[in-house]
């Protein structure tokens, strides 16, 4: 599902209603518990929170002109989808994950390396994301990635 934006405004008013809300609010628990320092953006055609180059010089090693990514959220075609590289990156935030989704959901748990997927939206466990969002610091992020991910 491809949405041509410049804003994360803009990607949000091309939503299909039911899909609206659910985005509304994640980015707002996003915001609003993402430790200082990340910087909301639009990347690879979704709402992005990245470390910018302002902070993270290098930016991501995939494509050095862009910042450095941390989480994104994006309607996709069968289900709201949020990317947190974190859990991609480190195990122990992987396991408490895992652990916790379990205590918050009824529903198994869907995901990839990245990506969480949730194709009910009325399902989906805000004060989780809001909790996860507080684990990795701008700077917890920088030097795992420096560490674990960076070639």
């Amino acid at each position: 599902m491809k949405i041509e934006a410049n804003t994360p405004e803009e990607y949000i008013a091309q939503l299909p209603v039911e899909r609206k809300q659910a985005l509304i609010k994640l980015r707002e628990v996003i915001k609003n518990n993402l430790p200082d320092g990340f910087e909301e953006t639009l990347n690879y055609g979704m709402i992005g929170f990245v470390v910018p180059h302002s902070v993270y010089p290098p930016g991501y090693h995939c494509d050095t002109k862009l910042p450095l990514p941390f989480i994104s959220i994006a309607s996709q075609k069968n289900f709201v989808a949020l990317y947190h590289m974190g859990i991609y990156a480190n195990k122990n935030l992987l396991d408490w994950f895992f652990a916790e989704y379990a205590k918050h959901c009824t529903t198994k748990l869907d995901m990839g390396k990245s990506c969480i997927r949730f194709k009910k939206i009325d399902q989906i466990p805000y004060n989780l994301i809001a909790e996860l969002a507080t684990k990795m610091t701008v700077s917890d992020w920088i030097n795992f990635y420096d560490q674990h991910i960076k070639r």
